[in-house]
């Protein structure tokens, strides 16, 4: 439940536009109401507080299906790579990590195959060369297997040479060397130096056995694209991931939610995200009013890193910063950000969907909660384009 103090009294209260909210909750509600979705969660943030949040449809929560609530939670997948960020950069901040440092004087294990050149700064920004690791999410909890893991991994290509995406690999070190460095777990690190000094006791990397219960479960929808449906659309044909509908699913099981996996593990509501955000504005503030993060930790974050480096697909920026996107040029929608958002916008989405950001420029951040996987890769980025867009547009 949230805390009614972080609720607006109005949208117009802390800058938003009721009309303009109101058509962006409607635009939300649109793929519940067609049947491609079967549920979502949206919230709207400004100044700190909540301007206004929706649940639409319904979800399986704790094996029963139900309509879906603000308190429902949502795997949210990438976006948590936001989250572990955030957590490594406080560390950073304390000087106890340099992202010049290179990733095995910290974590031994992971020097073998060559990984040894590898830097925290390469981690970060998906140039680190080894994408598509395997690693089974269930044993992140076993540490003796994690470092397995690590030990065996090898190279994709030269650490630094390039960007490609790494969906969870290299966020499984990051977390590793929270540890190390800060001498707590990363999921205890996360939920006391983040979560509850943000006020935010819904923010869980980690799904307690307790709040299973509220956790929607995954479900697919529609039908996946085919070669000749991209060349008729002339839009490049996304490259095979580790992001499959097996892997997608497995997050429905209990020992998956219970791992918080750093790179797609977290689980939370809509109102949750967007009030993070709200405190990566704003730095955040511990119970004595001491900043959480400095203003020059969030500038650092968000300083665009190897600005050179194109994604494979459609050649564009990459537009990395520490963990982070960064809207940037016109062709920020290619990132998951809206038309409207303005270039200096930063989050980070997640599979199926999920959407975070927050804008510096109108102070307005959102989250986007779904369990539904929509198959149709093409509708599920242009309805990320379409709310975003809104959302941007919600300022008075």
């Amino acid at each position: 439940m949230i805390d009614t103090s972080l609720l607006a009294s109005s949208p117009e209260a802390v800058g938003i536009d009721s009309s303009a909210l109101g058509a962006l909750f409607e635009r939300a509600e649109k793929e519940v109401r067609e049947g491609t979705l079967p549920s979502v969660q949206i919230a709207v943030a400004r100044e700190g507080k909540i301007a206004g949040m929706q649940t639409f449809g319904r979800a399986t929560l704790g094996g029963v299906e139900r309509e879906a609530d603000d308190d429902s939670l949502y795997c949210i997948f990438s976006c948590t790579k936001a989250i572990t960020s955030a957590a490594a950069w406080l560390l950073i901040q304390e000087g106890k990590l340099s992202i010049d440092e290179q990733v095995a004087a910290i974590v031994p294990e992971f020097g073998s195959h060559g990984k040894d050149a590898v830097t925290v700064e390469q981690l970060f920004t998906h140039t680190a060369g080894f994408p598509t690791a395997p690693f089974d999410p269930a044993a992140f909890l076993d540490r003796d297997r994690r470092l397995e893991y690590f030990a065996r991994w090898r190279l994709n290509f030269e650490p630094g040479s390039r960007f490609i995406y790494h969906p969870s690999s290299s966020m499984y070190v990051i977390a590793e060397i929270i540890e190390r460095r800060s001498g707590t777990t990363y999921h205890d690190f996360v939920r006391q130096r983040i979560a509850l000094p943000l006020g935010l006791p819904d923010l869980f990397v980690g799904l307690p056995d307790s709040e299973h219960g509220r956790a929607a479960d995954i479900e697919h929808r529609g039908e996946e694209l085919t070669a000749a449906d991209y060349e008729e659309m002339g839009i490049p044909q996304p490259p095979v991931t580790e992001v499959t509908e097996e892997a997608v699913m497995r997050f429905n099981r209990a020992d998956v939610r219970r791992a918080g996996i750093p790179g797609g593990g977290a689980f939370t509501n809509a109102h949750t995200l967007a009030l993070f955000y709200q405190g990566l504005l704003s730095g955040g503030r511990t119970a004595d009013g001491a900043p959480i993060w400095e203003p020059e930790t969030i500038a650092m974050a968000r300083e665009i890193r190897n600005p050179e480096f194109t994604d494979i697909v459609f050649r564009k920026p990459a537009n990395r910063g520490l963990g982070l996107m960064i809207a940037g040029d016109r062709d920020r929608t290619y990132r998951g950000f809206g038309h409207t958002n303005s270039e200096l916008a930063f989050g980070h989405g997640g599979a199926g969907g999920q959407i975070g950001w927050a804008d510096p420029v109108t102070g307005i951040s959102i989250g986007y909660c779904t369990n539904g996987f929509d198959r149709h890769a093409i509708r599920q980025a242009r309805r990320t384009i379409g709310i975003s867009s809104r959302a941007a547009s919600c300022a008075l």
